[in-house]
């Protein structure tokens, strides 16, 4: 898969170059591209965003360098364009699963007050939000469904680790422990030593099914 990120802040993407998803990358598991959008502008002084019409604070970035980066990176319109915006649908799971056996990605973030309808309009298939809360930007969302999607990636990561998370089956992950047995008083379960698998995925469903009751119960509904 090629994921293409449209930004006008693109050194704020020098995360996604560290830890796993860094190694997929080297591993040419999924090509990753960031593209400035500035270098699209036809404006003399490269500006990317105006005052909006009918008045408001802040700016709103200009459909046409949007556009015609967009065309140039998916000229035949192969890939599924993405707005991160906080208008759009809710990321769940379910959408990161879709999203990682589908087509190309093209990931727009907006900025300031957000971005001209008609590049909506014209160019974008479809609006993500991340979360119900307002960002300065649409750079944060994209690394987020990046790293999100990129899991699901074949190679990314080895299919166990991939079973049993939180959000699948609804259920939010049991607890996990490592060495050493005791630290300040607190000892891993005894369940957990026994070698006894199947006392052990008993309790790990259990506790599963409890901790989402306890802390997102509206995902037993």
């Amino acid at each position: 898969m090629k994921i293409t990120i449209l930004t006008l802040f693109p050194e704020m993407f020098s995360a996604l170059s560290e830890s796993i998803i860094g190694r997929a990358q080297k591993q040419n598991k999924f090509t990753l591209d960031v593209v400035d959008i500035r270098k699209y502008t036809e404006d003399k002084h490269l500006k990317c965003d105006d005052y909006p019409f009918g008045g408001g604070a802040g700016m709103v970035m200009m459909a046409q360098p949007i556009g015609s980066c967009i065309e140039a990176v998916d000229p035949a319109h192969t890939a599924r364009r993405i707005y991160l915006s906080p208008k759009g649908k809710t990321l769940t799971q379910e959408k990161v699963i879709s999203l990682a056996e589908g087509a190309d990605l093209v990931l727009l973030c907006g900025h300031y007050e957000g971005v001209d309808q008609r590049a909506i309009d014209l160019f974008i298939d479809e609006e993500i939000s991340i979360g119900d809360y307002v960002l300065t930007g649409g750079e944060l969302p994209a690394m987020v469904l990046v790293d999100c999607v990129a899991r699901y990636l074949d190679g990314v990561l080895s299919p166990a680790s991939l079973v049993d998370e939180s959000f699948s089956e609804n259920l939010l992950e049991y607890p996990q422990y490592t060495r050493p047995v005791e630290y300040r008083g607190l000892t891993v379960p005894e369940v957990l030593r026994s070698g006894n698998h199947a006392e052990i995925d008993k309790w790990r469903r259990e506790q599963a099914v409890a901790l989402t009751q306890k802390l997102r119960p509206d995902l037993l509904k």
